[in-house]
């Protein structure tokens, strides 16, 4: 059976986090890593990975919604950061807006440059802001540390994030009827700088929209991509994982 990592999976929301390690793990997935979005939900996933360190990475940020409270909880997250896999979940929310946007954009960078400081990938969360996060990551120089979390930028804005080298990691919008750009940004996301995801509990994949999100229907956003590419699923199960190790460490050793 082709082992997979949810790359991107908020475990802490379901109600048994450990039961879903356990039951994502006998549906094939090897490892998943487990992003905070506030100072609460960064020591929860710290606490789920303490518990599995064998299955779990955790990572810790302030997502946009939230930016208002950065000057807040910054020393906080500053201080969990230097033993986390990575900074994130962080970046802009241009659609809901809950938090303005310059406010947004002080947050967002001093958190990529906390990411530099400390040399470890941020998880980027970019909707309908597309062009500040190209600005902001392009300033940092970030490469492949620049993880941009649920892409679903259209084709001209992957190959001007690929140039940066960054990193593309598709959820559930990439098997959705309404999900064509998205498998047109894949069709041209390079393989080895592309990891799946869930995004659990939201963005659950076709054919279970209907239900919570699981860490193993990382799997299914997989196979997607293996449509667009023509290639094999376990190739890129194998392809996607090693990406996964690569950029951010792995508890498998």
């Amino acid at each position: 059976m082709a082992t997979w990592v949810d790359s991107h999976c908020h475990i802490f929301m379901l109600d048994d986090p450990i039961g879903a390690v356990d039951r994502a793990v006998e549906a094939g997935i090897e490892w998943m890593l487990v992003p905070g979005v506030d100072i609460e939900t960064s020591l929860e996933a710290r606490r789920l990975a303490s518990e599995r360190p064998d299955r779990v990475l955790w990572a810790t940020g302030l997502h946009p919604h939230d930016a208002e409270r950065w000057d807040d909880e910054q020393g906080r997250i500053t201080a969990l950061a230097v033993d986390a896999a990575a900074i994130g979940e962080v970046g802009l929310d241009y659609y809901r807006n809950l938090s303005p946007r310059d406010v947004q954009r002080v947050a967002f960078r001093d958190q990529v440059q906390l990411a530099s400081h400390l040399d470890k990938p941020v998880i980027i969360h970019t909707r309908d802001s597309f062009a500040d996060v190209y600005e902001i990551v392009g300033e940092a120089d970030l490469g492949e540390k620049a993880v941009l979390h649920c892409w679903t930028g259209g084709p001209r804005w992957t190959k001007r994030f690929r140039e940066l080298g960054a990193i593309f990691s598709f959820a559930g919008p990439i098997t959705y009827t309404t999900g064509d750009t998205v498998r047109r940004a894949a069709a041209e996301a390079p393989p080895e700088r592309t990891l799946v995801e869930t995004d659990t509990p939201y963005l659950t994949p076709e054919p279970h929209r209907d239900e919570t999100n699981r860490p193993e229907w990382s799997s299914l956003n997989g196979l997607a991509l293996a449509d667009i590419w023509g290639m094999p699923g376990d190739e890129v199960a194998r392809i996607t994982s090693e990406n996964a190790a690569r950029v951010f460490g792995s508890p498998r050793g």
